[in-house]
């Protein structure tokens, strides 16, 4: 079974960075993409940032030229954010859309993990 689990989140001052980790565990025969999804209490889920198979990243606005999305194999995605602002504050999801072993495709969305921003 496939899952994939996101780790680095905590709490920092404004102007500070953080690194963001997503794991996908299982066998995958390959990975269409990832990306990192935020979601602040009361809002709804929106995307941050995607990193497609052949390398192509998009980014909401608020996050262009403060944050990079990367991927150093077919299985982990990492997120760096710099220069964090409060509203940077949500809980970051990421999501994998992978193929499995006998070709089927799974969307996967991992538990979450807190990041808090302090002014």
């Amino acid at each position: 079974q496939v899952q994939v689990v996101e780790s680095g989140g905590g709490l920092v001052q404004a102007g500070g960075s953080l690194t963001l980790s997503c794991a996908a565990s299982g066998s995958i025969l390959s990975m269409v993409s990832m990306g990192w999804y935020r979601q602040a209490p009361g809002k709804q889920r929106e995307l941050v940032a995607t990193i497609i198979n052949g390398g192509r990243t998009n980014y909401a606005d608020s996050v262009k030229g403060r944050f990079t999305i990367s991927r150093v194999n077919a299985k982990n995605t990492y997120l760096q954010m710099n220069s964090l602002k409060p509203e940077d504050t949500s809980v970051y999801y990421c999501n994998a859309d992978v193929i499995g072993p006998t070709g089927r495709r799974f969307n996967l969305w991992g538990q979450g993990t807190q990041v808090t921003i302090s002014s």
